[in-house]
């Protein structure tokens, strides 16, 4: 590709500039409503995971002036380090919503740092929710772009992406002219951060926290002048060529205003790797539905898509956050414990002998005919019958999403332990009304504890 190439970086600047908040259709603004409340919950439900705290230990000592929450904690501190912090635990449980053509997390890295932005400067509910959706918007056409060739390489979509709708984001509250947007979306690229070797660590859930960290400062920088190439992404060595074998360009560009990405975001019912969900699904309809003791298994077998078994399987986890990335477990502790939220990927779950016993009852094919939300459950008993359940479309896939009903309960699940159910139910409250809201930062405030 010459450096003649269309103005991708260009034409995405001058739309974000001028796109205005009244333009949003009502579904799309009620999906970033939805997007948001599920980015809350989870960021308040992680806030006290080993991950945060070990990060607000090495870090915390250098922040600046504490102006910015911690969701779920009292600790404050500075916007950007907030930003890394809060993107860190709303991801560090694997449970944040999921574009599912990209496999982008979008909420991690553009929320995180437009509320911390929001606490240092007044922001009102209508024009964050905006900028949410313009942030999502960005990342994600960006990561249409390149998906599957950048992926399959090893980058972790939702920080190499997710950099760029921060910059967006943020830039689009700072009120960044044309120039000043396309620099800050240069300085995003830059900075890509993520890599698929860390998955199962708590290095997973850096990427998006220090996706929304660098997004944060690159347009931070670009309001003060700090100049970048202003063709980032389309130039011979900038992001798309550089970080991917094959993209396609205009999947960033062709119908921007049109159609929005958010509007196809999904959220997660169960605390992990999203591919694993149609298992889970099978064995708990099947546990539910079938009358047998787990003692009388003999043999689990899985048919799964081939993303699975790459991304999901190690066969013996040793922690709760590996075993958020094994299918074997996952199909384990459903039938063992009727559930697969938190509790059922903490290290608890994953040393427990009774689900380690059963785990290495549980195999896994691949079957190059089913769909990605699909899967296939065969559990043979020791008296010679089988049980047997084929998921077509999992719970929390495009065919089968999530209510608001649904997303209550899950926030709810998620914050109650830590704020209490009274001040959980008032935040979710807040979070629903956030488009109406005169100063966002009041959301911070109500979910510091």
């Amino acid at each position: 590709m010459s450096d003649q190439a269309e103005p991708v970086t260009a034409t995405l600047a001058n739309y974000l500039v001028q796109a205005r908040p009244e333009e949003l259709p009502t579904a799309v603004r009620e999906e970033a409503v939805r997007t948001f409340v599920n980015w809350v919950g989870c960021a308040v439900g992680g806030s006290r995971h080993e991950a945060v705290e070990a990060g607000l230990a090495a870090l915390g000592p250098f922040s600046g002036p504490p102006r910015a929450s911690l969701l779920g904690r009292a600790e404050r501190v500075d916007p950007l380090l907030a930003a890394l912090l809060n993107g860190i635990s709303s991801h560090v449980f694997d449970f944040d919503d999921t574009h599912l053509r990209t496999v982008i997390h979008p909420a991690g890295p553009v929320a995180s740092a437009l509320l911390a932005f929001a606490e240092h400067r007044p922001v009102r509910g209508e024009d964050f929710l905006h900028a949410l959706v313009l942030g999502v918007e960005v990342e994600c056409r960006i990561g249409n772009a390149v998906f599957p060739a950048h992926y399959d390489i090893g980058w972790h979509i939702t920080g190499s992406a997710g950099v760029f709708g921060a910059a967006a984001a943020v830039g689009k509250l700072l009120g960044l002219d044309a120039r000043g947007m396309a620099w800050a979306l240069g300085l995003a690229a830059t900075q890509p951060v993520g890599l698929r070797e860390m998955f199962g660590s708590m290095t997973k859930s850096f990427h998006p926290g220090r996706a929304a960290q660098n997004g944060m400062t690159a347009a931070l920088l670009a309001s003060r002048g700090y100049t970048s190439s202003e063709q980032a992404l389309e130039a011979r060595r900038g992001w798309l060529n550089v970080l991917s074998v094959r993209h396609d360009a205009s999947a960033i560009t062709q119908g921007l205003g049109e159609t929005y990405e958010i509007s196809v975001n999904s959220y997660k019912p169960f605390a992990c790797g999203i591919v694993i969900h149609p298992v889970i699904d099978a064995c708990l309809q099947l546990r539910e539905r079938e009358n047998f003791e787990l003692d009388a298994v003999r043999a689990v077998r899985l048919r799964v898509h081939p993303l699975v078994l790459e991304l999901t399987g190690k066969t013996e986890p040793r922690s709760g956050l590996e075993g958020k990335f094994s299918v074997f477990h996952a199909a384990a502790v459903a039938l063992r414990e009727g559930d697969g939220g938190e509790r059922q990927f903490s290290d608890r779950a994953v040393l427990d002998p009774a689900v380690v016993a059963l785990r290495r009852k549980v195999s896994a094919s691949i079957d190059d005919a089913l769909e990605a939300d699909a899967a296939r459950v065969d559990i043979e008993l020791v008296d010679g019958r089988r049980l047997e359940l084929h998921v077509e479309h999992a719970i929390g896939s495009k065919h089968r999403p999530m209510g608001h009903a649904d997303l209550e309960r899950k926030f709810l699940g998620l914050a109650d332990e830590v704020l209490g159910r009274a001040r959980a139910r008032r935040l979710l409250d807040a979070c629903w009304s956030v488009e109406h809201l005169e100063d966002v930062a009041a959301i911070a405030a109500a979910a510091r504890t």
